[in-house]
């Protein structure tokens, strides 16, 4: 199989992707296209890759249910691919991206609208409990940036999260909402996807000593 393309998803892609997801069957249950951004998040942030065959089924089905076979899945997974690609690169630079979230109508808090996004990527965590598994403490506080935005009672089991998110001043609006979410999905990276240390240059030798130079057009001896 070629290798996905890096070229981000335009704003059509994403729509004809949205609407492919909406097209699938019952009782098929998709994620949404903004879950389905924070789902991609979760899995590319594991400690060890997740196989796409193991994470794609959760896309089309929160069961991990089969979508029937056809061209018309087969263009709803290239556009997944492309974008799993896109944001792979992204965290690898440790570079921004823009996460698929989107102001909800009458959405005063901006956690309203990161919900959905958030929710994809808590499933992730769910399906692929790695990272949650690891004895990190630099993960506690960027996991609470992203789950603050849960209500309170459905953190019930995450004392250490909600020690840490009771301290955190919330965003005042959106785009500082998301900018804090892509913040935190970089330092995750920081522990779980570590960048290599830039190569050392390689040291000139130093000049070889030897015995003193003669100075001067003396004539030699003999």
């Amino acid at each position: 199989m070629a290798p996905p393309s890096l070229t981000p998803l335009s704003d059509a892609d994403i729509q004809q992707l949205e609407s492919q997801l909406d097209a699938l069957p019952e009782p098929l249950q998709p994620l949404d296209i903004s879950a389905l951004d924070g789902y991609l998040c979760g899995v590319l942030l594991q400690p060890r890759r997740v196989a796409a065959e193991k994470w794609q089924r959760f896309v089309v089905d929160v069961d991990g249910q089969p979508a029937p076979g056809g061209p018309a899945l087969n263009e709803l997974q290239a556009l997944v691919l492309r974008r799993h690609a896109e944001i792979d690169a992204a965290i690898a630079q440790r570079a921004w991206f823009d996460p698929w979230v989107y102001q909800l109508d009458d959405a005063d808090d901006p956690s309203e609208s990161l919900l959905p996004w958030v929710a994809g990527f808590a499933a992730a965590m769910d399906h692929f409990p790695a990272l949650m598994d690891l004895d990190a403490p630099e993960l506690v506080e960027p996991l609470a940036l992203v789950y603050m935005h849960f209500p309170p009672e459905d953190l019930e089991d995450a004392d250490a999260l909600l020690e840490v998110i009771e301290t955190l001043e919330p965003p005042a609006d959106l785009p500082e909402a998301v900018q804090d979410l892509v913040r935190a999905l970089m330092l995750m990276a920081d522990v779980t996807r570590p960048r290599a240390p830039a190569p050392r240059l390689a040291q000139r030798p130093a000049p070889r000593r030897g015995p003193p130079r003669r100075l001067g057009g003396g004539p030699r001896g003999r």
